[in-house]
C-alpha cells in the first residue's frame, strides 16, 4: 500500500464524517423523483457529449425517450475520439468514431448531430473560450428549450478533464448566450440571443440528484446503440484487463471480448446500473440527472401570457 500524509483529525472523527457523507448522498438520490418526459411538440434539447460514446452511456435512454416524446434531440459532440482505441492508426479511429458515433445516435432515434473536432484528450490545453464560443453559437443556433451535459458540479467524481472542461463551458454559454455583448459577430451573422429554460446534467453520479427517468422501455436500445461505440469499447476492455493484470488476476470474459462479443461487457457496465438505479426508484431502469430550471417557470405557468417560443 502506498504511505499516505497522517491526518491530523481523530479517526473515529474521520469516520463519523465520512458516514455522513453516505447518509447525506443517500437521502439526496432517494428524494429525487421520478419525472415524466413531456411531450416535446416539436421543441428543442440540445446535448453536449465530450466524446462519442458519453451520450449513450451516460443517458442513452433518456434520449431515446426524448425523441420518441417528439423532442427534437441534437447531439453535439466535443472531441474527435482519436486516441479511443487499441491496435489502431489514429486516422482509421477517428473515422470509426464518427460513423460509430452517428449509427449510434440514429438507434436512439437522433437525426441531428454536430462535430466541433477539438483534439482528444488534451481539451484542457484549447482555448476555454474558443470551447465556450461554440457552444454559444449552437445555443443561438438551434434554439433549444433545455440543454444536457455533464455535471460541472460532480468533478470530485470525475477524473476525465475533457468532461470537466465541456462541462464548464456549457454552464457558462448558457448565461452568456443570452448577452447581446458576448460574440456580437453572432448576431451580425443573424443570430439572436436565446435563453435556455431548464439544463439537465449527468454524471458519475451527479453532485445530486433532482429528477430520474424510467427507462425501462428504452433500455434494449441503450445497449444497441452502445454496442455501435465498438471501437471505444475495446478500449475499455484493453483498460480493464491492463488494470485486471496489475491485480495479479485475469478474466476470461475480458480477454474473450478483446476481439469477441461485447454483449457481456455491455449487460456489466450499461444495463445492470440502469437497472440497480431502477431498483433504487421503483422502475425497471432509471437514469439520474441534477436538473436545474428557469426560476420563474412555475410562475409563469399561473401568471404568464403565453406567446410563441423562437
Amino acid at each position: 500500500m502506498l504511505a499516505s500524509r497522517k491526518s491530523h483529525l481523530p479517526e473515529r472523527t474521520i469516520f463519523l464524517l465520512v458516514v455522513l457523507c453516505c447518509i447525506c448522498s443517500a437521502a439526496a438520490q432517494a428524494a429525487a423523483r421520478i419525472t415524466p418526459i413531456d411531450p416535446g411538440n416539436g421543441r428543442t434539447i440540445l446535448v453536449v457529449s465530450p466524446h462519442a460514446d458519453d451520450a449513450t452511456l451516460f443517458i442513452g435512454g433518456t434520449v431515446a425517450a426524448w425523441s420518441d416524446a417528439g423532442w427534437r434531440v441534437v447531439v453535439i459532440r466535443v472531441t474527435d475520439d482519436r486516441w479511443d482505441s487499441i491496435g489502431l492508426p489514429e486516422a482509421e479511429t477517428i473515422k470509426r468514431s464518427a460513423i460509430e458515433f452517428r449509427q449510434a445516435m440514429s438507434i436512439l432515434g437522433v437525426k441531428d448531430v454536430v462535430d466541433l473536432g477539438f483534439q482528444t484528450d488534451v481539451i484542457t490545453d484549447a482555448d476555454r473560450l474558443q470551447i465556450r464560443e461554440h457552444i454559444i453559437r449552437l445555443i443561438r443556433t438551434w434554439k433549444p428549450y433545455a440543454i444536457s451535459t455533464i455535471d460541472p458540479y460532480s468533478g470530485v467524481h470525475e477524473d476525465n478533464q475533457d468532461h470537466v472542461v465541456v462541462a464548464e463551458a456549457v454552464a457558462e454559454a448558457c448565461w452568456t448566450a443570452q448577452f447581446d455583448k458576448h460574440h456580437p459577430e453572432h448576431l451580425v451573422a443573424g443570430l439572436e440571443p436565446h435563453g435556455v429554460v431548464e439544463k439537465w446534467y449527468f454524471g458519475r453520479p451527479v453532485r445530486e440528484a433532482t429528477d430520474v427517468i424510467d427507462v425501462t422501455r428504452t433500455l434494449e436500445r441503450k445497449a444497441r446503440a452502445a454496442l455501435a461505440h465498438e471501437t471505444p469499447l475495446r478500449n475499455i476492455v484493453h483498460q480493464l484487463r491492463l488494470q485486471s493484470r496489475t491485480a495479479g488476476y485475469s478474466l476470461p470474459s475480458l480477454d474473450a471480448a478483446t476481439t469477441g462479443d461485447l454483449k457481456p461487457l455491455v449487460e456489466s457496465f450499461v444495463v445492470a446500473p440502469a437497472q440497480t438505479k431502477g431498483k433504487r426508484h421503483g422502475v425497471g431502469a432509471a437514469e439520474e440527472f441534477r436538473v436545474v430550471r428557469f426560476d420563474l417557470l412555475e410562475t409563469l405557468k399561473t401568471h404568464g401570457v403565453p406567446v410563441d417560443p423562437p
